[in-house]
């Protein structure tokens, strides 16, 4: 037997009562009756409710103990009385009668509780952050963190795809978001940057010859944090495929995606055929190209009834003559709400830096009522209800403003009114696909010519019939996976023709020289018969904040930093010592 335990804080049933046992763990929780103590031991697997009688000569020295004392318990395993059982915890029926018990590990006074979930400050949770992740919850979504990295290794294997792994240390990328660099001491003045991800190397595997590769590769970017961000570091499931067409990336990760769902959650999936939504149509409809499905709120544009003779709302008519757009949403059956509903989303609004909403409601004989209803005659109401699909009783939200302004206003008033209306099933995850995204986008400062998403990607179409004159007009073969709202990933089908890569970036304002200084391993590789490929690569962070119905990464990630990239537990980053900076022929130049 091991002299720490015969059986772990989750494995003791009614058949064990009568057994002699062994249980290590912290305790949890203390309960103090007088003639008995109550306590209940844990560790990684569970809880043990252990119970001590005043008569045992060492009652009083485990009265005293610290909570999140490691301690081992030698006892009895008992029978729990009827109104005793515990149902909450798989060990509930049974007890164990302690016998006598030995320190293993002792606590001081305790930053923070860890038999509760209540909320606490985030620095105080990041600098004890080995206590946090003794607290329940959070140590759940750990365990589901692992169990769910296990199962997709399992599903990949199965899919014929082989792990490898590729360099932390490697060159920096032009692209993409700020590197972190490492210098390096064996050549002077010279650094290495850690990965962004390991898409060049993911693509030399498959110039390689190997068919289908994945890994769960760490990925580091000097980014700021968001919610469904961590600053500095996040892991994502990456994988590539050679031979293979966009829709075949599509079937194995809609294939993951529904079998790990599924797997450990409980809420249903809307579908295992993901829609595909291109990116024109998910900024036209949506507002942006995460829409959260969920939400069956749809936005419509109606610039054009602002052009007729029978609409006199002057405000919209003169802004769509200088270029803006007028998008709409419409609400089901909401014509009885109170004044106070419409005109708290018309604050709103404006509380976000738009103009605000403009709103009326559909009536009896097609008329309107609201602020702005006595602006439409009835034919301008009928046709807005024709393209909208608005019927009697609804109501319109109106934004007029310039296309990416219109677009930002109502994605925000559309996820808005949907949780106001309690519209959005929480019980529900809706995974799409946008596709078709532009080759290219110009920059609002520059005005020049800009790759919108991957540089790497190929362009759709005949190669030998686009029309390289109108950049903006090229679609390329991208795509994102959102579910809920939350892009989980982007991918793409690669472009491993040479020549076109150099025509390619020659519009992003790169040269044949430039192309070839900083894309040297790729553009050398892929001239010596490069087959097609693509693939994608998914965040591991946002799957389990996913599906442990999460808000924020930090609560699925083991160690991760505050909203300034610093490790409040390690005190990293740290200064180092002059030596240290002597053996890399550095010095430092700090900013006042």
């Amino acid at each position: 037997m091991n002299k720490y335990r015969s059986h772990n804080c989750n494995a003791l049933r009614k058949k064990d009562v009568g057994s002699e046992v062994l249980l290590s763990g912290w305790i949890n929780k203390k309960r103090d009756h007088g003639n008995l103590l109550f306590i209940d031991l844990r560790d990684n697997y569970g809880i043990t409710q252990c119970i001590i009688d005043k008569k045992n000569p060492q009652f009083n020295n485990l009265e005293k103990i610290q909570l999140e004392t490691v301690i081992k318990i030698n006892g009895n395993v008992i029978d729990r009385s009827t109104e005793t059982i515990n149902k909450e915890i798989e060990t509930g029926e049974i007890e164990v009668n302690i016998k006598s018990y030995e320190i293993l590990g002792k606590c001081k006074e305790l930053p923070l509780p860890v038999f509760s979930d209540q909320e606490y400050a985030e620095e105080i949770r990041l600098k004890y952050r080995f206590l946090d992740l003794r607290r329940k919850k959070i140590h759940e979504n750990i365990l589901l963190r692992s169990k769910v990295i296990s199962h997709i290794r399992n599903e990949m294997n199965k899919m014929g795809f082989l792990e490898f792994q590729t360099p932390i240390l490697t060159s920096s990328s032009p692209e993409g978001a700020r590197d972190f660099l490492v210098p390096s001491r064996l050549n002077p003045g010279k650094f290495y940057a850690l990965p962004q991800a390991p898409q060049q190397f993911k693509q030399l595997i498959m110039v390689s010859g190997f068919d289908k590769y994945f890994q769960i590769a760490p990925c580091f970017r000097d980014e700021d944090a968001r919610a469904d961000r961590s600053p500095g570091e996040f892991y994502q499931l990456d994988l590539e495929m050679s031979f293979v067409e966009q829709q075949d990336i599509f079937n194995v990760v809609e294939r993951l995606l529904f079998n790990t769902f599924k797997k450990f959650s409980n809420k249903r999936i809307k579908t295992d055929k993901f829609p595909k939504i291109s990116y024109s149509e998910a900024l036209l409809k949506y507002g942006n190209d995460k829409p959260d499905l969920r939400n069956p709120l749809i936005i419509n544009d109606i610039t054009e009834i602002f052009m007729r003779d029978d609409v006199s709302f002057d405000l919209f008519k003169k802004l769509v003559k200088s270029g803006s757009k007028v998008r709409c949403i419409i609400t089901e059956n909401t014509k009885n709400k109170p004044r106070s509903f419409f005109d708290s989303i018309d604050k709103w609004a404006k509380e976000q830096g738009a103009s605000g909403l403009a709103y009326f409601s559909f009536e009896e004989g097609i008329s309107a009522k609201g602020p702005i209803g006595k602006f439409f005659s009835k034919a301008a109401l009928e046709e807005i209800m024709k393209k909208t699909k608005a019927k009697i009783g609804d109501s319109i939200f109106l934004a007029c403003e310039k296309k990416t302004e219109v677009e930002k206003i109502t994605s925000l008033a559309r996820d808005k009114l949907g949780e106001d209306l309690k519209l959005i099933d929480e019980n529900m995850f809706a995974f799409c696909w946008i596709v078709d995204y532009p080759m290219y986008e110009k920059d609002e400062v520059s005005n020049k010519i800009k790759f919108s998403h991957n540089p790497f990607s190929m362009p759709q179409g005949d190669l030998k019939k686009i029309n390289f004159e109108k950049p903006l007009d090229i679609l390329a073969y991208q795509y994102d996976i959102v579910c809920n709202g939350i892009e989980l990933s982007s991918g793409a089908i690669r472009n491993h023709i040479p020549e076109l890569m150099y025509k390619l970036f020659s519009i992003a304002g790169y040269n044949k020289e430039e192309v070839n200084e900083k894309f040297s391993g790729m553009i050398n590789a892929l001239s010596f018969g490069a087959p097609p490929h693509g693939g994608i690569a998914p965040g591991i962070d946002r799957i389990v904040m996913l599906l442990a119905n999460e808000k924020n990464i930090r609560e699925v990630t083991m160690f991760p930093m505050n909203q300034n990239a610093q490790d409040l537990m390690m005190q990293a980053p740290s200064d180092v010592s002059e030596n240290q900076l002597k053996e890399l022929n550095l010095s430092l130049k700090l900013k006042k």
